[in-house]
């Protein structure tokens, strides 16, 4: 029985690490949101404005897809609490300049091996539980300019015990770079779909999120800040947590009242890239969502404090990031980049 209270606690710990990716679990496929580059991880998560060879950014910005991407194997992994482990597996290839550059990729969760009980307590049969996404994409560069279109397909697949779940949806990426600023600007829609097939009979929604971003590579500092801003498609992303709740001596309880500032950081995630064109990078983030829920009160946790590295050795690049959430559950994201081009 202790096993069992000990796999439902990291269970719980884990939909808590998730629910960051999307407001209030309002949706199902929640793992679609998880940043799974420890590059993207390292920058706060969710940046959409990074165009260079790295091909994990089009899981969230399918317009970042060019031709330096050609040939390269991106491969991530991570781990929640033991069993539980999630990554992706992505390859970019240019076909012709004509044709432009396709994409094709898995993301996957596994959320490890569970010991079942009914009702009564008493142990009946194990079961586990996975999620995967395999995506297909491609980028377009509009004739004459710097703007690039994208878009990515992905086919869903669920199994959580004995229920499974089949969806489909499409990402859409819009990139402009500012060549003589050297300013990106970026818009992505993610996961506008459905269920084909859902859990119970009831159809559930996608995990829908719109963001918007702008990053810059300074002209006398070997850096590159990045600003995105996420969950547009809805404003109030805020709660009142009742731990913050004011209880008088009489015993009337006020709610935490969340401002319209603190309201709109929640929608901000800021990132620095150090040495962005070199074989070593250092990378710093910080999602205010993230450190805002899931902060302790009276005692500094650093939650929503991400950082990382990036190193390359000749075919090969490294990446790494670690994420601050809670004092319980913080992780470590490991990813390998391969160029079969040179």
């Amino acid at each position: 029985m202790q096993l069992f209270k000990k796999k439902v606690l990291y269970f719980f710990l884990l939909l808590s690490v998730f629910s960051q990716a999307q407001i209030g679990g309002k949706a199902t496929y929640q793992f679609l949101n998880l940043s799974t580059s420890p590059r993207q991880a390292a920058l706060g998560g969710k940046t959409v404005t990074i165009y260079d060879n790295d091909v994990n950014q089009v899981n969230f910005n399918p317009a970042t897809l060019n031709q330096e991407m050609h040939n390269h194997l991106a491969l991530n992994y991570g781990s929640y609490f033991g069993e539980v482990s999630y990554g992706n597996a992505g390859y970019a290839y240019t076909y012709d300049r004509h044709v432009q550059t396709f994409y094709a990729g898995v993301n996957y969760v596994n959320y490890g091996s569970f010991e079942g009980y009914d009702e009564k307590g008493q142990k009946t049969n194990s079961f586990s539980g996975s999620e995967a996404a395999l995506s297909l994409g491609y980028a377009y560069n509009i004739p004459y300019t710097t703007m690039y279109v994208g878009a990515n397909a992905k086919l869903i697949s669920s199994t959580l015990e004995r229920y499974h779940s089949l969806g489909g949806a499409l990402d859409l990426g819009f990139l402009f770079i500012d060549e003589r600023n050297d300013v990106n600007w970026a818009l992505a829609i993610r996961n506008v779909g459905m269920q084909f097939t859902s859990y119970s009979e009831i159809n559930e929604k996608l995990p829908l999120e719109i963001l918007i971003g702008v990053s810059q590579e300074l002209d006398h500092v070997p850096l590159r800040w990045h600003l995105t801003l996420e969950n547009l498609q809805q404003w109030n992303v805020a709660f009142s947590n009742p731990e913050r709740s004011i209880t008088t001596l009489e015993g009337t309880t006020t709610q935490e009242n969340v401002s319209f500032v603190n309201n709109a950081l929640r929608h901000a995630i800021i990132g620095v890239e150090l040495f962005p064109q070199k074989a070593f990078n250092l990378r710093l983030g910080y999602n205010f969502r993230r450190a805002e829920e899931l902060r302790i009160l009276e005692k500094r946790n650093f939650s929503g404090v991400a950082l990382g590295f990036g190193l390359k050795f000749n075919k090969l690049k490294f990446n790494y990031s670690y994420s601050r959430y809670t004092l319980a559950g913080n992780t470590s994201l490991f990813g390998l980049t391969i160029n079969f081009e040179k």
